[in-house]
């Protein structure tokens, strides 16, 4: 039963992910681009440290350091050094980066919203948030502990 549930919901993803693939807002950036820069619009600092980035997009950390610098090199976010940490590296969004971020967002979450609603009501909504949420932190809390238990 768990292997069929999950690629049940590995396939929904799939299904749901190639359908947002195909709006026109991400030809201007890639999805994982877009979540690099949607990831930096929702931190309150405007900065975040290279490996918190990696915690949150589905990114090895060569890869988010590649794409960082693509994205640089396009006016879309900057680096600087930490304070009281010059090997600390942050990473910010310019006004570039979160214009467009904002701009193919609305678009994106439209999309998402007309893909999730018409194929579930509020309670559905509701009951796959709660269950992606325990699954979800589930992992992560086995993660935790075995990091801890490699310290």
């Amino acid at each position: 039963m768990a292997t069929d549930a999950w690629e049940s919901l590995f396939r929904a993803q799939v299904a749901v992910a190639r359908q947002l693939h195909k709006e026109p807002a991400l030809r201007r950036i890639g999805e994982r681009e877009y979540d690099v820069l949607y990831n930096l619009s929702r931190c309150p600092s405007g900065w975040l440290r290279m490996n918190e980035l990696n915690e949150h997009v589905l990114l090895s950390q060569p890869s988010i350091s590649r794409m960082v610098e693509r994205l640089e090199s396009r006016g879309l976010v900057r680096r600087k050094t930490a304070d009281g940490d010059k090997r600390g590296v942050l990473i910010g969004l310019t006004e570039a980066g979160a214009a467009l971020q904002r701009d193919v967002g609305r678009t994106h979450v439209v999309n998402i919203m007309q893909l999730m609603e018409d194929a579930l009501d509020d309670d559905e909504l509701a009951t796959l948030l709660a269950l992606t949420t325990k699954l979800r932190e589930s992992a992560t809390m086995k993660a935790d502990m075995g990091a801890a238990a490699v310290r």
